[in-house]
């Protein structure tokens, strides 16, 4: 259950259990901590690439949950980007998208900043060539926000150069690889005008966009984009957030939640917002006690677990997970089917059938479920806090959850497929301030519904 906290009065039925946070201690083989960087979940995992430090950095890195442990991946061949920070990265189908965050240069120029990461096969590949005078694609930018609706990334403003805030809208069709300049971006049309340090999330077909900056002044307006109309509307936001730039956000079951960001770069807050998609209402979400989230900005939030899982329209004609009989078991394979042309794919051919399955991290094939919290309790101590505090975290190679109410339960589950029963967290993983020569920071938010 979620407590919200709206302008006047709460009534009877919002009397319920607030949220949870929990720091979630990291080994020395970890990333360090940094800001600036871009991050994505898929099946289970969550996906760090670059950012800054005291410097810019170049690092690509998965984070498995329910190991809690980190893999560092190659970012070093050719088709792999360089340092990058404020960019963005999303997942489709079994690739890794990232875009922008290079460092302004006479190069940039001529060079689309698009990068694809293929995650089965662990590499990074060529998507495109060099751009024509003809083609039509956006330049380099940073502090823009991307989105994936149906079968297309909706990419939304940015920094761009000396030129400062933009308001270009572009998509581009994964399927064919080609970029669209979208309705809304001329000078005066409707919409959140030129933009960057803001956040978006895609549902049902729309895309999201709150607060951010207008050159160098702070928003806290809210749009809406219809990708069936191709038109944008601004939504109420009398009881949402104050202005916030370099907060992060992500789509949770029919709501959107926002965390951290701040009115300047030095002024970082620890606030959770929700809005509801039906309602059209905002709430800020309580903290159990002794369970203090962090002060951050310029950091990176992932969802996990089936309430956290992208909720667009318009489903891709390329098929998903099916299943695969191994062994006697069912297994999940893909079946990538690509639309000719496959410039992205260059000789490595149009259809690829390919049975895999996770790498096993543990040996244990228990998940432990604890009893849940009682739902009144309303006024628990500090001490209850720190008890149930890391009710959610990975230990001894299994997990546990809030989830039943009555007793303990065993489930014997293979590895390949824990990440599917992942409860639903909310990792917000570095930011500013940040520690020099430390792991990265990773705090856990777990929250549940009636």
């Amino acid at each position: 259950m979620l407590l919200l906290l709206e302008n006047g009065p709460l009534p009877a039925m919002s009397q319920i259990s607030p949220c949870l946070w929990t720091r979630l201690p990291q080994s020395s083989r970890s990333p360090g901590d940094r800001y600036k960087h871009a991050c994505c979940s898929h099946d289970g995992s969550v996906y760090i690439l670059g950012g800054r430090d005291s410097g810019g950095l170049r690092d690509f890195w998965r984070y498995s949950v329910v190991c809690n442990d980190w893999t560092e991946l190659n970012c070093t061949s050719e088709a792999a980007p360089e340092e990058l920070e404020e960019h963005a990265m999303v997942a489709h189908e079994g690739f890794l998208y990232v875009f922008g965050g290079m460092l302004d240069s006479a190069y940039t120029r001529w060079r689309c900043p698009l990068w694809v990461f293929d995650i089965a096969k662990l590499k990074w590949v060529h998507c495109q060539g060099k751009p024509s005078p003809q083609t039509q694609m956006p330049t380099n930018r940073k502090a823009h926000s991307a989105v994936v609706v149906g079968c297309a990334m909706l990419l939304y403003g940015g920094l761009v150069d000396m030129k400062g805030s933009s308001q270009d809208f572009w998509s581009l069709d994964f399927n064919t690889m080609a970029w669209s300049l979208l309705s809304g971006s001329q000078q005066g049309s409707l919409g959140p005008g030129p933009r960057h340090s803001h956040s978006a999330v895609a549902n049902q077909g729309c895309m999201y966009l709150f607060g951010g900056l207008k050159g160098l002044r702070e928003q806290r307006d809210f749009w809406k984009w219809n990708s069936t109309s191709h038109t944008w509307s601004s939504l109420k936001n009398k009881s949402g957030p104050s202005r916030l730039m370099g907060h992060s956000a992500v789509a949770y079951k029919d709501s959107m939640l926002i965390f951290g960001g701040g009115e300047s770069q030095n002024s970082p807050k620890n606030c959770l917002w929700r809005y509801n998609f039906t309602t059209q209402r905002w709430g800020q979400v309580a903290t159990l006690p002794g369970s203090n989230p962090p002060d951050k900005i310029h950091h990176c939030c992932a969802g996990l677990g089936p309430s956290y899982k992208s909720n667009t329209s318009s489903p891709c004609s390329s098929s998903g997970l099916q299943p695969g009989l191994l062994g006697g078991k069912l297994r999940p394979f893909k079946n990538k089917c690509f639309p000719d042309p496959l410039t992205f794919l260059g000789s490595e051919g149009a259809i690829e059938l390919e049975t895999f399955s996770a790498d096993r991290c543990y040996e244990s094939k228990t998940l432990a479920l604890s009893s849940s919290l009682d739902s009144s309790t309303e006024g628990l101590m500090e001490t209850d806090a720190q008890r149930i505090g890391n009710c959610l975290t990975f230990e001894n190679k299994a997990f546990r959850t809030q989830w039943s109410p009555t007793e303990d339960n065993l489930l014997d589950e293979e590895a390949e497929d824990v990440a599917q029963h992942l409860p639903d967290l909310l990792l917000v993983l570095g930011g500013r301030p940040c520690s020099r020569h430390s792991p990265i920071s990773i705090w856990q938010m777990t929250l549940t519904d009636s």
